[in-house]
């Protein structure tokens, strides 16, 4: 898959900065929408929530395509010139696919959440669990998948048990590449992501 810098409608990763708190969400081609509008992506689907429930949040799309977990620490540092308030971590899938070292997305993502943590030490954490593909053997796929759960009570963050679920290996839900999701995909993705984030966004609000 090829780089393909955030979605841009909904406030990219190269956006202007802002004074204004944000929820981050640093990812892959998924979170980026690769082949919809912006509009459509799961990260712009959220910030429609927000703004309908009144929730003084901006949304910064920081999704890449092809991103790595090494790639997203690589681009940490200039996220955090910005007011972080949740980051949203939506990482790994791109590892899993390539077969990467397991212990490396581990110490990346532990990484990504160390530094934002030591600059916005009240920022909130939400981590997007991911699934790597059964045919890498079940001992990979078994700790692959326990690197979401482990990282997540670490670091007390919210977690999202599988950013893909009732969307991965359903035909009329992905686009014709079977991995990214259509339009209405992005509607479930949103509803799972949201089912965790309402609560790490509403503590976050009741506290400024």
């Amino acid at each position: 898959m090829g780089e393909r810098q955030g979605v841009p409608g909904v406030v990219s990763g190269s956006a202007v900065l802002s004074d204004r708190p944000a929820i981050v969400f640093l990812g892959t081609s998924l979170t980026a929408g690769r082949g919809l509008p912006s509009d459509q992506a799961f990260p712009a689907l959220i910030r429609d929530t927000l703004e309908a429930l009144g929730i003084d949040f901006r949304v910064v799309n920081a999704g890449v395509s092809g991103q790595t977990s090494a790639g997203g620490l690589r681009r940490i540092d200039w996220l955090l010139r910005q007011p972080i308030g949740v980051l949203v971590l939506e990482l790994g899938a791109n590892d899993g696919l390539r077969g990467l070292n397991v212990a490396m997305l581990r110490s990346n993502l532990q990484a990504i959440i160390d530094q934002t943590k030591r600059e916005y030490p009240a920022a909130r954490i939400v981590i997007l669990g991911m699934e790597a593909p059964p045919n890498l053997g079940r001992f990979y796929t078994a700790a692959f998948q326990k690197v979401f759960p482990e990282i997540a009570r670490a670091n007390d963050a919210a977690l999202v048990p599988f950013l893909l679920d009732s969307v991965a290996g359903i035909a009329e839900l992905n686009q014709p590449d079977g991995i990214h999701p259509t339009a209405r995909g992005h509607r479930i993705l949103a509803r799972n992501v949201w089912r965790v984030l309402e609560g790490v966004v509403l503590a976050g609000s009741r506290e400024q």
